[in-house]
């Protein structure tokens, strides 16, 4: 059994023999592993836990590797590794292109995959480290302290104006669904709360609300910060 501070990945393959397959061997490298058959069983498991990396097949039925990885990374920062039986360059460009972090083409030897999982997660450890504080015109958010500076003055923020600055400054520069800023500012599924406490943010934050230069909503995900 994996240890319960392993990285957790979500294969998905509508393969079930392959499934398994990688659901032993993963946990036997020391993984903890979430299996899913399709695109939509992953968007389900992706509502209710984060994963450190998913491993996507590319051909499967309805929404393919491809799709789903493209969706994704235009809402979070979490690693795709795609598995496919196409060797073609162009595929492994597009999928690339798609923002996916590795490619491997079946069949493949599984101690590669490992290497290459391994890889993939020391590297975004290495470029997802958050740092202390963000700065974005005249101020500066601690993300430590959960507290929002305009140069030496302090401008109150409430728990719920805080909790979305922190996690949307966690991932500066990265877009975030309403539906993660709802679940990680804690406001119970409440996705046009969102909106409402973003307004109020501007307020404080924005020269011209009406046309933020920072908080910049992304039409069809959600918000993102954009620092300077």
């Amino acid at each position: 059994m994996a240890a319960a501070d392993a990285p957790h990945l979500l294969v998905v393959d509508d393969d079930e023999r392959l499934r398994g397959l990688l659901r032993r061997y993963l946990t036997d490298n020391g993984f903890r592993i979430t299996l899913a058959a399709d695109a939509a069983e992953a968007r389900l498991k992706l509502k209710s836990l984060e994963y450190d990396l998913l491993v996507v097949d590319v051909m499967m039925p309805g929404e393919n590797g491809f799709e789903l990885t493209a969706s994704l990374k235009a809402e979070r920062r979490v690693p795709v590794l795609l598995l496919t039986a196409m060797a073609e360059a162009e595929s492994r460009i597009h999928g690339l292109e798609q923002g996916a972090d590795d490619y491997l083409v079946k069949p493949f030897e599984p101690r590669e995959l490992v290497l290459r999982i391994r890889n993939i997660l020391a590297r975004t450890a290495v470029e997802g480290t958050v740092p202390e504080e963000i700065r974005f015109g005249s101020f500066r958010f601690d993300l430590k302290r959960g507290e929002l500076w305009r140069a030496d003055d302090p401008v109150h923020l409430t728990a719920a104006e805080a909790g979305l600055v922190t996690t949307l400054a966690r991932q500066a520069g990265t877009p975030v669904s309403r539906e993660r800023l709802a679940e990680e500012a804690q406001f119970s599924g409440n996705v046009r709360g969102v909106d409402v406490q973003i307004t109020r943010l501007r307020r404080k934050i924005e020269r011209d609300p009406k046309f933020p230069r920072y908080l910049q909503t992304v039409r069809g995900i959600g918000y993102v910060l954009k620092p300077d």
